[in-house]
């Protein structure tokens, strides 16, 4: 029996290294493949991107940004998805207070560097226990240091000029998962109630002592969680 396709979509800053741990672990279950968005600045050309790289049908899972492109996937070509996991991750419209936060951290990332932003935006989205974790935190500055100023800022251009993804909420149909971690202050597990009780059927798991980047800091947890979900019809 083949496999079935495990496509995963990596967030702002993120790369292959945020789902590295948990493809490894759903590797038996899944032929998996990761997707991140550097030189992209439109969600929508993202989303058109995965499709055009994935043959068939496919399970497909976002984090953070890479939710909210999961999500335009889904109105694109909802017929060619079989499973869909929304990870730390929203579907609310941009706001008078987000815009100046993220245009504040493109202003101290051109003046000092994209190395600014493993303090001023990494370290926020981390765990207690993640920020304790020194091999982690090494990998993921290595992560957000590998983008350039000019990627960071494409990739906020596409958060800040995002489609509407609430509307996409009530038309899915097969099996969902939210996933959030009870430390994520930017995705809060409030945020994905409140999506759950739009998507008939689907399942919440908080990952306990986890923050915004839950599948870099409970793999094991994450890997779990989608084990069950991949295997739901």
């Amino acid at each position: 029996m083949n496999k079935p396709k495990l496509v995963c979509l990596a967030g702002l800053l993120c790369d292959q290294t945020m789902w590295k741990s948990v493809a490894d672990q759903l590797s038996n279950e899944a032929n998996v493949e990761i997707f991140n968005f550097a030189g992209f600045d439109d969600l929508t050309e993202m989303a058109k991107f995965v499709l055009a790289s994935v043959d068939g049908d496919f399970a497909l899972a976002g984090h953070s940004m890479g939710g909210r492109v999961a999500l335009e996937i889904h109105r694109l070509a909802p017929q060619r998805i079989t499973h869909l996991a929304l990870l730390n991750t929203g579907v609310h419209p941009k706001s008078d207070k987000e815009i100046p936060g993220r245009i504040g951290l493109i202003d101290a990332a051109q003046k000092n560097g994209i190395s600014i932003l493993s303090s001023q935006w990494l370290i926020p989205m981390m765990s207690p226990n993640g920020l304790k974790n020194s091999t982690l935190m090494a990998d993921l500055t290595k992560m957000v240091e590998s983008y350039t100023v000019e990627e960071f800022e494409q990739q906020i251009h596409a958060l800040i000029h995002r489609p509407n993804a609430q509307a996409q909420l009530p038309l899915i149909s097969v099996p969902t998962l939210l996933l959030s971690g009870s430390e994520d202050t930017w995705s809060p597990v409030s945020q994905h109630e409140v999506m759950q009780r739009q998507v008939a059927g689907s399942e919440l798991v908080v990952i306990e002592g986890a923050g915004h980047m839950a599948p870099a800091e409970a793999p094991e947890k994450v890997a779990a969680a989608m084990r069950v979900w991949l295997q739901k019809e």
